[in-house]
């Protein structure tokens, strides 16, 4: 599964820092997308599906379709909400 995934060639710290920087590219790429006039909307499927590509591709049919099983949890918990939950 891919919240097992063993990342013991680098320190956590610079796992996490290369996850903050890879969301930083990310945002930029939305922001520059709503600047040309695309739909936010839009983009964020797009990059749900890119992103499930890569996964596919990474770590295999099966590994991708486990991780997806848990993200309704995740999004009801608050894991990608940016706003304060009261």
């Amino acid at each position: 599964m891919l919240e097992d995934y063993d990342y013991q060639s680098a320190p956590i710290t610079d796992v996490a820092e290369e996850k903050r920087v890879a969301l930083g590219y990310v945002t930029e790429a939305f922001a520059e997308a709503q600047l040309d006039g695309l739909d936010a909307d839009c983009m964020a499927q797009a990059a749900i599906f890119a992103a499930f590509q890569e996964l596919v591709a990474t770590y295999g049919e099966e590994a991708a379709a486990e991780f997806a099983q848990g993200l309704p949890d995740r999004i009801r918990a608050g894991g990608f909400s940016i706003a304060p939950r009261h």
